[in-house]
């Protein structure tokens, strides 16, 4: 009965008999350290209609939340399970000595979960990926090995989006590979423009057939180095000469238009870090304008190219059958990039920053603090923070039929109800994965009696989710949230924070419910314990360098 309900929402959309929608299509959407406030539908400046017209058409999620960084994010996406629980307490190589060999922080995908895309592809399913993998690198990590059909993967977390290779860190090693044959580039790769050719081909072959499809597109834009193709490169000229202040104070009273925050709640202070604008001499003001242009450039050929894929599925009568979830993986990039490990050293040794090939073949240049602050709007820092700004990402649910669309919901939700929904939609019971040996449960929810109208929330009102990475921690219960960060980001003591009525964070209520506070610490341990949360001793972050200490 539940199968034939779910086929009945899609059905409805298109007239078409239930038995012919029974298992939906599904099509994920991930951009790589998108900022909250960077889309148009939100208010951005940035064109982005082919995602504008997704949210039209679709439902706003604008209280959905991730991982503070990439790879724990994507674990959790696949598997519907905490990042610890898959693997990812840390991102590759980012731990301490106590964490070392510690399965919660291995660095890639653990054998005790399963991927959607291997539940689906035994459920009949096609699965195909394209784009960045970065859960693994070695024998028996990869996507082939992990559930995908077809598959055209970036291995690493990074790399330069032209077809040089260059990699992100020094001595890194940039693979691609098909089907799990490591491959070359064409002279004329672009990431975004190529991942989405591979996926349409993939798709293609498989247009005629009976059986659904599971599709998974991993953009790695707008991701650093931040490049686009030449003809692209001046879309946004002058746009941001008046610096990233002035820009984060038109998102932020963006956000308060479209109903996102309330005036009295958009009052997160300039951090120290960020220097004023006003500061930077004309040469380095340009400098910086040029760095935002080019993001926003990268942005409107996303947006390109998710179109790209939508027209393929109308063209070809699938989109009417297909569940389009889209989202960014974390909050906007705003580490000091140029000092991480020994970027200061091999940046200006080995890539091509000057002014006029800014975006080009071989430069390397990256957001920054001030204009990730003005992507993350009102809402506190950036990636690699368990902070709003980190982890609260801009999300669109598509999905013909369903009742909730046209609207923005405030329901709170995360990317670990992705893999229970799509499981629901396609008639796989969860406990599928309980006849494999020692394979972790699903914790995040479906969000299908959400979707349908049968209940008003995904989750219960006192719903407990918590983070940790690099030692930087969060519980949230309901709308309240304790939130632990080392100096000079926190007080390395914890914060209380009531999201209701402060999401921007800015005023620890610690001291005036203590009670409050032991209550979520209660929390807290319980999540540490379930999870297999070791804390480091220290800030094990990438870009620590950041700051002073």
């Amino acid at each position: 009965m539940k199968r034939l309900l779910i086929a009945f929402l899609f059905a409805s959309a298109c007239g078409e008999s239930p038995e012919k929608f029974d298992q939906p299509n599904f099509l994920l959407l991930v951009a790589d350290d998108l900022g909250y406030s960077d889309l148009g539908f939100l208010g951005s400046e940035i064109r982005t209609p082919r995602l504008n017209t997704l949210a039209k058409q679709g439902l706003v999620l604008t209280n959905f939340h991730v991982a503070p960084a990439c790879s724990p994010t994507r674990a959790m996406l696949l598997t519907g399970t905490d990042s610890h629980q898959a693997g990812f307490g840390t991102t590759a190589g980012d731990f301490s000595e106590n964490q070392r060999g510690l399965p919660a922080y291995q660095g890639y995908l653990s054998e005790h979960v399963v991927t959607i895309a291997t539940l689906l592809r035994d459920a009949g399913y096609h699965t195909s990926m394209a784009g960045k993998w970065h859960l693994g690198s070695d024998p028996g990590q990869r996507p082939h090995e992990r559930g995908f059909e077809r598959s055209f993967a970036l291995l690493p977390g990074g790399a330069s989006h032209f077809s040089d290779r260059a990699p992100i860190v020094r001595g890194s090693s940039t693979l691609y590979l098909e089907n799990g044959e490591e491959v070359a580039l064409p002279k004329d790769f672009f990431s975004s423009n190529y991942y989405t050719d591979k996926l349409i081909e993939y798709l293609r072959e498989i247009v005629a057939d009976d059986r659904p499809f599971f599709a998974y597109a991993a953009y790695t834009a707008p991701h650093w180095p931040l490049q686009v193709p030449d003809d692209e490169l001046n879309r946004y000229r002058s746009i941001y000469d008046d610096g990233y202040h002035v820009l984060q104070e038109r998102r932020t009273q963006n956000l308060i238009s479209q109903g996102i925050i309330k005036k009295e709640q958009a009052n997160s202070p300039q951090r120290n870090w960020v220097p004023a604008w006003e500061s930077l001499s004309p040469e380095v003001q340009q400098v910086e304008a040029r760095k935002m242009e080019i993001y926003a450039a990268m942005v409107e050929n996303l947006d390109h190219n998710i179109g790209r894929l939508l027209d393929f599925l109308i063209e070809t009568g699938q989109y009417e059958n297909t569940l389009v979830v889209f989202f960014s993986d974390n909050g906007a990039e705003g580490n000091p990039i140029g000092l991480m490990y020994d970027n200061a050293e091999w940046i200006p040794a080995h890539f091509d920053n000057r002014y006029e090939n800014m975006g080009r073949l071989n430069s390397y240049i990256y957001p920054g603090p001030g204009w990730a602050q003005a992507s993350t709007a009102a809402f506190h820092l950036f990636k690699a923070f368990p902070t709003e700004g980190g982890i609260r990402v801009p999300a669109i649910v598509h999905i013909p039929g369903l009742k909730q669309t046209g609207i923005r919901s405030e329901i709170f939700s995360s990317v670990m109800d992705v893999a229970p929904t799509l499981l629901e939609l396609a008639g796989v019971e969860p406990q599928d994965t309980q006849h494999r040996p020692n394979v972790a449960p699903l914790q995040g929810r479906s969000m299908v009696p959400f979707l349908n109208g049968t209940s008003d929330a995904v989750h219960e009102a006192d719903f407990v989710m918590g983070w940790e990475l690099f030692g930087r921690r969060a519980i949230r219960k309901g709308n309240w949230k304790l939130l632990w960060l080392f100096e000079p980001y926190g007080k390395e003591e914890w914060m209380l924070f009531d999201l209701e009525r402060d999401p921007t964070e800015s005023d620890d209520l610690s001291k005036q419910f203590p009670q409050k506070v032991q209550e979520l610490l209660g929390e807290w341990t319980a999540y540490m314990r379930e999870n297999d949360v070791v804390l480091p001793r220290y800030d094990t972050s990438y870009a620590i360098e950041q700051f002073e200490r």
